[in-house]
């Protein structure tokens, strides 16, 4: 999977993210996590435009190839082009950790799905 070098700035309630390789190509949101699911929808986004335009998008610059900014964290961000097919996926898990899942999804009023789609995304982003 391929991931680009982004940089996060800013506070609680207002985050800001940019990539270094791709100009233009930012995202903002209240919380670190919410920047980040912001920025790879906007790296998505970004990659289609490309594909659209018959134009590839730059390659990644290796981690530590470019320095953050005074004040923002450096932070990698997975390029996942979804397929929009939905596919089964069975799983064994502990019952503990089912249990644990579910809590989470309902305070978060999602379903078991949702929570493990978006939990698989928030942590597919490693800092750089």
């Amino acid at each position: 999977m391929t991931h680009y070098v982004a940089f996060i700035d800013g506070e609680e309630g207002a985050f800001g993210l940019s990539f270094p390789d791709l100009d233009g190509v930012v995202a903002m949101g209240e919380t670190i996590q919410q920047v980040l699911l912001n920025g790879e929808e906007a790296l998505r986004d970004a990659a289609s435009a490309a594909i659209d335009g018959g134009k590839p998008l730059p390659q990644p610059s290796a981690p530590g190839a470019h320095m953050p900014p005074k004040g923002a964290s450096s932070v990698l961000v997975p390029l996942i082009m979804l397929s929009g097919k939905s596919v089964r996926a069975n799983m064994m898990l502990d019952e503990a950790l089912l249990s644990f899942i579910d809590s989470q999804a309902a305070a978060r009023s999602m379903t078991r799905t949702a929570y493990v789609e978006w939990m698989t995304r928030t942590v597919g982003t490693l800092s750089a």
